[in-house]
C-alpha cells in the first residue's frame, strides 16, 4: 500500500503543469551523425534522478490505472542505460547497445491516451514506462513504430497529464510521437527540435512568426539626416523570445541549434549541445509566484543530457555537479551485467575546486 500511495503521488506530481518542462536539440556533426540533447525540469522537489543499467533478458511489468502493476510483461532484447525520474521504472531518457535513442517530454492538455480497458491489460504500457519499453525492445525508428502499433499507452493517474516521445537512431532519423484522441501520430523531427506544449505541428508553423530573424549584427540605417546602428553584436535575433514557456523555448532553440558552427567532432557536438543548453537553464524562482519558491534545491532543470548514438556514448550533468558524466555502452556486457540502479548523484554538493597559489 505504502508503495502504491507513492507511485500515485509521483505520477500526479508529474502532472503539475508550471513546474514541468524540457527542451531537447539535435546538432550534426561533420561526418553527418547525430547527438541529441535535452533538459528536464521540475522546480516543486528533487526528482530523485537515477540512472539504471539493464542487461538483456530483464523482465518488467507496465503499471495500469489505480497503480497495480498488472500491465503488459516486456523483457530486455537488447541492454540499455536510462536516466528514470522519481522511480527506477520511469525513464526519461536513455540509449540503448543498438543505438537508438528515446525520451519522453511533458506534454499537458494536447495530448488523450485511450482509454484504459481492462480486457487489454495484457497490452497495455503506462506511459511513464515506454521509454524503457522502446529501449529495450528496437535496434531502429522503424521498428519501434511498427511495434508502437500493438500497444496501448496508458496513463497511471488519471490526474497526471500525457507526455509526448522522440526516438532517434543510428541513421539520424528522429520521429516525434505525439497520442490524439487515442490515436497515435508519428512526425518527422528534421530539425530535431522538441519541447512541451502545443503539439509538434504548431510549433513547426510558429517558427514562420521569426523568418526575420537572423545571425549576426544589424547593418547600419539612415532614417532621413539621422543614422542609427546596433549597440552592440547579436542584434540580428533581437525579438527572438527570451522566456521559458514551451513556444518560446522552441523558437530559441532552433535559433540557437542551427546558427551553431558545426562541430569537427563527435565530442566537439557534444559539448557544444552542453553550451547551448546552458541557454535553456532555469531559475528556481521563476516558475512561481513570490513567496511560493521551494529552497531544498538549487535549480529547476535538475538534469541535461546528451547522446552520441554512432558511439553509444550517454553523457549528463546535475544542478548538483555541473561535471559531465559518461556512460560507454560498448564497455557494457549487456549479456552478464546485472541490473542496477544508482542515483545520479551521490553527493548533492556542487564540487569547488580550489586554485593553489605558492
Amino acid at each position: 500500500m505504502k508503495r502504491l500511495f507513492s507511485l500515485l503521488i509521483a505520477a500526479a506530481a508529474i502532472a503539475t503543469p508550471r513546474l514541468w518542462a524540457c527542451t531537447g536539440i539535435t546538432l550534426t556533426v561533420k561526418d553527418g551523425s547525430k547527438i541529441v540533447a535535452r533538459t528536464i525540469e521540475w522546480g516543486g522537489s528533487d526528482l530523485n534522478s537515477q540512472y539504471v543499467i539493464v542487461p538483456r533478458g530483464y523482465e518488467q511489468r507496465s503499471y495500469v490505472p489505480g497503480g497495480q502493476q498488472t500491465g503488459m510483461k516486456f523483457t530486455a532484447k537488447y541492454g540499455y542505460v536510462g536516466l528514470a525520474v522519481e522511480q527506477k521504472e520511469f525513464v526519461a531518457e536513455g540509449l540503448n547497445e543498438a543505438g537508438l535513442s528515446a525520451g519522453l517530454f511533458y506534454f499537458p492538455n494536447y495530448g488523450q491516451y485511450e482509454a484504459y480497458n481492462p480486457a487489454q491489460q495484457a497490452s497495455s504500457m503506462a506511459d511513464l514506462q515506454l521509454v524503457a519499453w522502446i529501449l529495450g525492445n528496437f535496434a531502429t525508428v522503424d521498428e519501434a513504430i511498427e511495434g508502437l502499433k500493438t500497444v496501448h499507452v496508458v496513463s497511471i493517474d488519471p490526474r497526471a497529464s500525457t507526455v509526448h516521445w522522440r526516438m532517434t537512431d543510428v541513421t539520424g532519423r528522429q520521429v516525434v510521437l505525439e497520442i490524439i484522441a487515442g490515436k497515435m501520430q508519428f512526425y518527422e523531427n528534421k530539425l530535431g527540435v522538441l519541447t512541451n506544449s502545443p503539439g509538434f505541428d504548431w510549433q513547426m508553423t510558429n517558427l514562420n512568426n521569426y523568418i526575420n530573424l537572423y545571425p549576426g549584427t544589424t547593418e547600419p540605417k539612415s532614417f532621413g539626416d539621422i543614422k542609427l546602428s546596433s549597440f552592440g553584436a547579436g542584434s540580428g535575433f533581437l525579438g527572438l523570445p527570451g522566456d521559458i514557456t514551451p513556444p518560446s523555448r522552441f523558437v530559441r532553440a532552433v535559433f540557437y541549434q542551427t546558427t551553431a558552427p558545426q562541430s569537427q567532432s563527435a565530442i566537439e557536438a557534444v559539448t557544444e549541445s552542453f553550451h547551448i543548453l546552458n541557454n535553456f537553464d532555469i531559475p528556481i524562482g521563476a516558475e512561481f509566484t513570490t513567496g511560493q519558491t521551494p529552497t531544498d534545491i538549487p535549480s529547476a532543470t535538475q538534469w541535461t543530457s546528451a547522446a552520441d548514438m554512432a558511439n553509444r556514448l550517454l553523457y549528463y550533468r546535475t544542478m548538483y555537479n555541473s561535471a559531465i558524466r559518461c556512460f560507454d555502452l560498448k564497455s557494457i556486457d549487456f549479456g552478464r551485467v546485472k541490473y542496477q540502479v544508482q542515483p545520479l548523484d551521490t553527493v548533492k554538493q556542487q564540487p569547488i575546486q580550489t586554485i593553489r597559489i605558492k
